[in-house]
């Protein structure tokens, strides 16, 4: 008798369940717009941060060899966690490296407990982003800071532009402008806000290689191209997303917001 050949297991078809199975994590402005941000938090050796919506780990990993400090990193997925721990072991940094399950609407920690709290493109994907400012906020000691790189409508844009990139991106419930999300800055009880935004360029997101090792490359290609050849749906997903609306980046960018506790 033929023995049938074990159904292949693909990833769910969205944003973030890519990122985990491919292996990436991805920040607009690469890794010379992370860097920006922590500036702006003044992280030093003596920082204690939290990385909410970690990812692979590359932004927790990174603070930990250039800084010294010691740094928490929480993800939704379970995936995320596994590779950012491996990230922390082959760094060499994972005294310094925490990685747990948590989500960033309902963080697992006391009041007052980090000294930074940072969010790189996760509140942006969430329904309810003035629950996660203020989580944020919740968790950072007085005279800490809370620092956020999100997507940002830089001009109001034509409906059908805002719909697409709703559907594309799968934001719920819509991208804030830059007053949207100082607002929520000081309806969480921030203060000192500073708010800097800017238009995507290819310049500063080709620095996203950065926070990659070649093995890491290697990985994501990898993955990615058996998923292309193999699925159908994935292709399909594919074209969808690169389908983006003519002009869209006239309108859309994204932007850097700190705030003190």
């Amino acid at each position: 008798m033929r023995r049938k050949k074990p159904k292949t297991s693909f990833p769910e078809l969205s944003y973030f369940e890519l990122q985990a199975y491919i292996g990436t994590t991805k920040h607009m402005g690469g890794l010379e717009t992370t860097k920006e941000l922590i500036e702006l938090c003044r992280v030093s050796r003596d920082t204690r941060v939290l990385d909410v919506g970690c990812g692979v780990g590359a932004t927790a990993c990174y603070l930990a060899k250039e800084y010294g400090c010691n740094v928490v990193g929480v993800d939704l997925r379970k995936s995320m966690v596994t590779l950012s721990d491996e990230r922390a072991r082959k760094e060499g940094v994972a005294s310094l490296v925490e990685f747990r399950v948590a989500d960033a609407q309902d963080l697992p920690f006391d009041d007052a407990h980090f000294d930074v709290a940072l969010c790189e493109s996760v509140a942006t994907f969430v329904e309810d982003k003035q629950r996660v400012v203020s989580e944020l906020a919740r968790v950072v000691k007085p005279g800490g800071c809370v620092g956020l790189n999100e997507e940002v409508w830089l001009e109001t844009p034509p409906a059908e532009i805002a719909a697409h990139v709703k559907r594309a991106w799968e934001v719920k419930p819509g991208i804030p402008t830059a007053d949207g999300w100082r607002e929520m800055l000081e309806e969480a009880g921030l203060c000192d806000i500073v708010v800097k935004t800017y238009k995507l360029d290819a310049r500063r997101e080709s620095t996203q290689i950065k926070r990659y090792r070649f093995r890491d490359m290697w990985r994501m290609f990898s993955r990615t191209l058996s998923l292309y050849v193999k699925s159908s749906e994935f292709r399909a997903y594919m074209q969808e997303q690169r389908r983006l609306p003519k002009g869209v980046f006239k309108y859309l960018g994204y932007g850097l917001f700190v705030g003190r506790r």
